[in-house]
């Protein structure tokens, strides 16, 4: 498995463990993790907490993104996606678009903003990532629902 999509799950299950979403990321530079967040809406009560978000934050200012990799455990939503496309991340690994392809809206899909503003999308479609939103998502559908804004 790529070392960085599993720090990417271990975060997620550092926000499960805490009663939250499982959902993880880490942000790469140069084969090092310099950026590690997960979800935690639930456990601060912030809507805005998500995990690529939680990530770039613990990440700190960087003066560019341009050489960096975004890993999530599940397809960016398109508040994670508009945040990607803002600091020009070049490249974002994905474990999961079995839940949730992200964020669809009349607009479009987020994964199509991504792409259309040059950004790689790999899907690894990781059976780890996709088994553990899919247990989670069956046991707390309502949170789940609150989450991707339902």
């Amino acid at each position: 498995m790529d070392p960085f999509l599993q720090a990417a799950i271990e975060q997620a299950r550092q926000g499960l463990s805490e009663g939250g979403l499982p959902i993880g990321s880490v942000l790469v530079r140069n084969g090092q993790i310099i950026g590690r967040g997960y979800n935690r809406r639930v456990q601060h009560g912030d809507p805005m907490a998500h995990a690529e978000i939680d990530c770039l934050s613990n990440a700190g200012r960087q003066s560019t993104y341009a050489d960096t990799i975004l890993y999530s455990t599940l397809m960016p939503c398109f508040l994670c996606s508009g945040a990607a496309v803002q600091f020009k991340i070049p490249k974002i690994v994905v474990g999961d678009s079995v839940n949730f392809p992200g964020g669809e809206s009349r607009w479009g899909r987020s994964v199509d903003l991504l792409r259309s503003a040059g950004i790689e999308v790999i899907d690894l479609h990781d059976p780890v990532c996709i088994d553990m939103m899919k247990t989670f998502i069956a046991q707390h559908p309502t949170l789940w629902n609150e989450d991707i804004g339902i």
